[in-house]
């Protein structure tokens, strides 16, 4: 198994390369099978549109053989920096506990022994929702381009099939967000096969045109390139901001570390994956060579007529994988935003009993749907969406390399020189993308900068209106002591079982133990003060979890400690407990909670249109009781009015 320790050791140490951690054992080779279906299906389907996008369309280039060569040798030294050296070297080296993605670097960060400045924690924390924001927007895009290219192969057999591509692509992506409930445990099972199938298929295609013109490996020198921006100035760069597409998936492929380790998914990658890609560039290239004519769709030109309509099939299916692993991309992100206190509880619903990563969020699943099927209605075609993709993709990049460096320089105790040599090459080809991308902002780019607008608006606003209300309740809150001294005094009499008051702070009395004195006059033969609260770790072992005080008659402070990748279960908190001293019996079990009514009048930091957002998001933030599985019949909820 791929080593998974902590990313807080030097990113140039070879521990992961030990003996104990070998490229080659069973359950490495089986790992990076599993991740060809799963973590390679973004980045595995871009072929279907990246040459295209380059040779034709609004920003497209003339497809005459200088500027073949130039886009060919842009893709293959993109895929070598960014992919093999950027991500698959280095940035997979940035794990948290085991898990990637932008959250784990962001915690990372936040959690390092070096103190972090309050304006500087908040501008990470900011920039971290920026990325998120960057990729739900990518969690839009991707099932909608990728399914909608795979789909207008149909156009290349028959133009008769044109007036049903948009039909077509709309009715997979509705069959595609409602299987979702049912969890990818079982389909996931047929991801590897079908995407090992597809990676054989489109090297195989190219390879058939690149033995009729090997001269266009020549593209491998960099200097056609250089010679490409030379000749084209400013196009050349608008062209670039189309060849970043064949890169989309590696935030994809760093998010995806915990479920495969890095080892697996270097060993797919340059084993089988990126040879596979390159071929089929190559073979798009090399097609084009001797016939320009074929750049409305140089993928399916590749492709023999006897096998378009298989191929078309086997296209839909790899980008529907590649869909799915955005989907259920999104699904963790939501989870572990939650977790973080950077937007509401939802329902969660795990569709797997021996994989905790595997849920389902039925509000964002429903979210991604109508906003994927907006986009293929609105933009239409594939061209219409690469400028919005390219954007989505070039952001969250350049987000990530900030956030790597600080982590160089703070966890890894990098000097800041040697961490700027490293981290400049990367911004360089992250803001040359961003700059070529930002001619295509009218034409579609602009979508997923408002998703990210949007997304970034409505965390912070929840994240800065949980603090403010904790801040009101903490503060009207009375001393746990004073009032343990007022039950000896008043004699309240106790009736048999246990009740549970969920708080969200550990410190006082919880407002709905007051109101529940006030109004039954009697309390429980044991009352339980829970606290959940979520660190910046991806998980807490169990034995690590639960922290108990007996404070005296009858009364327990629990603190529950959770991960901001895993979904806190109140039953199970409670028996959990009994080893540390607390036993309760389920059935004659209440848990007590606070629903709170915001008024937005009073005085407070928030602006007032962001009081009224935050009071709406809470109005319908998801049920307690089932984000908690707390029982149903076994809740007591007690009001209280908040006025922020």
């Amino acid at each position: 198994m791929p080593d998974l320790s902590s990313g807080d050791s030097d990113p140039s140490s070879p521990s992961d390369e030990t003996s104990s951690s070998r490229w080659f054992d069973k359950k490495s080779l089986l790992l990076a099978f599993g991740s060809i279906g799963v973590v390679f299906g973004d980045v595995g389907t871009s072929p279907l549109y990246t040459v295209k996008e380059c040779f034709h369309g609004k920003h497209a280039i003339i497809p005459d053989p200088s500027n073949i060569f130039g886009v060919l040798s842009l893709i293959f030294w993109s895929m070598m920096i960014v992919v093999s050296i950027k991500y698959i070297t280095f940035i997979l080296r940035a794990d948290n506990r085991g898990e990637g993605g932008i959250f784990a670097l962001l915690s990372l960060l936040t959690s390092s022994d070096k103190k972090i400045s309050a304006t500087l924690k908040a501008a990470l924390v900011f920039a971290g929702i920026l990325g998120a924001g960057l990729l739900y927007g990518d969690g839009v895009i991707t099932p909608a381009i990728s399914v909608l290219s795979a789909v207008e192969g149909l156009e290349v057999a028959t133009k008769a099939a044109s007036p049903f591509v948009m039909p077509l692509t709309c009715v997979v992506l509705v069959c595609l967000f409602l299987l979702q409930h049912r969890g990818t445990k079982d389909i996931g099972k047929l991801f590897g096969p079908i995407m090992l199938i597809w990676f054989i298929a489109i090297a195989g295609f190219g390879l058939i045109q690149i033995f009729n013109e090997p001269r266009i490996l020549l593209a491998i020198n960099p200097f056609y390139a250089v010679d490409f921006f030379m000749r084209n100035s400013t196009h050349g760069i608008v062209v670039l901001g189309s060849v970043v597409l064949c890169i989309t998936g590696c935030e994809a492929l760093y998010a995806d570390l915990g479920h495969f380790g890095k080892n697996a998914i270097r060993l797919s990658w340059l084993a089988f994956v990126c040879p596979a890609l390159l071929c089929n560039y190559f073979g798009q290239g090399a097609l084009l060579l001797g016939h320009p004519e074929l750049n409305v769709n140089p993928f399916y030109g590749l492709v023999p007529r006897v096998l378009l309509y298989p191929m078309v099939g086997l296209a839909t299916a790899a980008t529907v994988i590649a869909s799915q692993a955005l989907i259920s991309g999104a699904f963790s992100l939501t989870q572990q935003a939650a977790q973080l206190g950077l937007c509401p509880r939802m329902r969660i619903v795990h569709t797997s009993s021996d994989m905790q990563g595997q849920i389902y969020i039925p509000v964002v699943n429903y979210a991604l749907m109508i906003a994927c099927l907006g986009v293929v209605i609105g933009f239409k075609q594939s061209s219409g969406l690469a400028g919005a993709y390219g954007i989505a993709v070039t952001g969250t990049m350049i987000i990530t390399s900030v956030l790597y460096f600080l982590v160089l320089i703070n966890n890894w105790k990098w000097s800041v020189g040697k961490a700027l040599s490293l981290v400049a090459i990367f911004i360089v080809f992250d803001v040359a993308y961003i700059i070529g991308n930002l001619f295509k902002i009218a034409d579609g780019g602009w979508f997923p900068l408002f998703v990210a607008a949007i997304v970034a608006i409505a965390m912070t606003t929840w994240r800065k209106g949980r603090a403010e209300l904790a801040r009101k309740l903490i503060g009207a809150r009375l001393p746990l002591d004073s009032f343990l001294a007022g039950v000896s005094k008043r004699k309240l009499p106790r009736v048999p079982g246990s009740a549970v008051f969920m708080t969200l702070s550990p410190e006082g009395t919880p407002p709905t133990l007051l109101h529940h004195i006030k109004h039954n006059h009697m309390l429980h033969e044991k009352v339980v003060l829970l606290s959940i609260r979520s660190i910046d770790s991806p998980n807490v072992p169990a034995d690590e979890r639960i922290k108990l005080d007996d404070l005296g008659q009858g009364f327990y402070r629990v603190v529950a400690t959770y991960g901001y990748m895993q979904t806190p279960n109140v039953p199970r908190i409670m028996k959990d407990a009994s080893p540390y001293g607390l036993l309760t019996e389920p059935m004659t079990t209440t848990f007590y909670l606070g629903r709170e009514t915001l008024l937005t009048g009073g005085k407070s930091k928030m602006m007032r249109w962001r009081k009224a957002v935050f009071a709406f998001m809470s109005r319908n933030a998801g049920n307690p009781t089932a984000y908690f599985g707390i029982p149903a019949n076994r809740v007591v909820e007690l009001g209280t009015q908040i006025e922020l």
